[in-house]
């Protein structure tokens, strides 16, 4: 299987996980978020930062999936609407796959990709020991 049918299959596994979870919150604004007063960064404002309008491919409440195209590459924006949601997908994540998080977002893609991304999206990049000698 190439990276991308891998990247779509996380992408759809990772709405399932969070549909199926029974701590999810219906909106997305915990109560963590408004006591630090800000809202949780939605699929369309990342992408936005990165020149990218969304196609969705996850749209519930719970969890938000949208696929972006760019110069850059191709790669994944999801975002969450609780920390539970957000580290049931984390969970789940393959190992051998590379990712970009910050807080209630992941962006799942390439490792070039992700060094592209992470100067413009900030976040944390999760790499995997191959993933970092390369």
């Amino acid at each position: 299987m190439t990276t991308f049918p891998r990247l779509a299959a996380l992408a759809l596994l990772a709405g399932l996980v969070a549909g199926c979870s029974s701590g999810s919150v219906g909106g997305y604004v915990t109560a963590s978020a408004q006591r630090a007063g800000a809202a949780p960064v939605t699929v369309e404002q990342l992408a936005a930062k990165v020149g990218c309008a969304p196609r969705m491919q996850v749209d519930a409440p719970e969890i938000r999936t949208g696929y972006c195209k760019t110069p850059d590459g191709e790669f994944f924006v999801t975002t969450f609407a609780s920390q539970a949601g957000k580290d049931a997908w984390m969970d789940a994540a393959p190992e051998k796959n590379p990712y970009l998080a910050g807080r209630l977002w992941t962006v799942l893609a390439g490792r070039q990709v992700l060094d592209l991304l992470h100067e413009r999206l900030g976040g944390d990049l999760h790499l995997t020991k191959e993933a970092r000698v390369s």
